[in-house]
């Protein structure tokens, strides 16, 4: 018998195999198979695919991304657009990232706070600054079905004590990025949000993790 757990989304777990589990995510904008493979649509496209072939392969979500979204052609632009979903011509759910990620491939060209993380355009050396909340403000305006917390990624190989520093900042970073989430209003009773795991690659720490819902 199947089992179900009442979220911001509905999610079905349909068989399992030991610790393997297929499944499926009801939203809004439609059903999400899992386990997903889920094309890349980094500046809102799928490159050399138009969104009925990306459909056509049997995608349920594509993911959209948020560092390079704000720069180009900006949230507020997108929003003023129509958001993502008519941006693209994708009628689907979209999960955008937080961010996190590009801003650690830019470590020569950031500076990570309590506060967020000041950078440098990788495109013309413009300034920003990318916090939980504005993180949540993005994925506002940007539409997404799926929005990740916010989170510090550190890089392969650092130390145990550079890993739990980082996980300890990710996850203040997740209460604040559920703060601004919830105060989101429609985009908060229609989206989802989800928590990123942290520790990098310290089985440790990973199990003492606190998770945003």
């Amino acid at each position: 018998m199947a089992k179900r757990m009442q979220s911001r989304f509905d999610f079905k777990i349909s068989a399992t195999d030991g610790k393997a589990r297929t499944g499926s995510i009801q939203m809004l904008r439609g059903e999400i198979r899992t386990p997903a493979f889920m094309p890349v649509g980094t500046a809102a496209t799928v490159k050399a695919m138009r969104p009925a072939e990306v459909r056509a392969t049997g995608a349920d979500i594509i993911l959209g991304n948020t560092y390079h979204l704000m720069l180009r052609p900006t949230a507020e632009r997108m929003a003023r657009l129509g958001g993502l979903h008519t941006f693209m011509g994708w009628d689907r759910p979209i999960l955008t990232d937080s961010g996190g990620y590009q801003v650690m491939s830019l470590s020569s060209l950031r500076k990570i706070t309590e506060d967020g993380v000041t950078f440098q355009s990788h495109l013309d050396g413009s300034r920003h600054m990318l916090s939980p909340e504005r993180s949540m403000e993005i994925q506002r305006l940007l539409g997404s079905d799926i929005v990740m917390a916010f989170d510090e990624c550190p890089a392969n190989g650092v130390s145990r004590e550079e890993a739990a520093k980082s996980m300890a900042l990710s996850m203040r970073w997740a209460k604040r990025s559920r703060d601004g989430f919830d105060s989101g209003g429609e985009h908060a009773e229609r989206a989802a949000l989800f928590g990123i795991q942290q520790g990098s690659l310290d089985e440790k720490l990973q199990g003492k993790r606190r998770c945003a819902h």
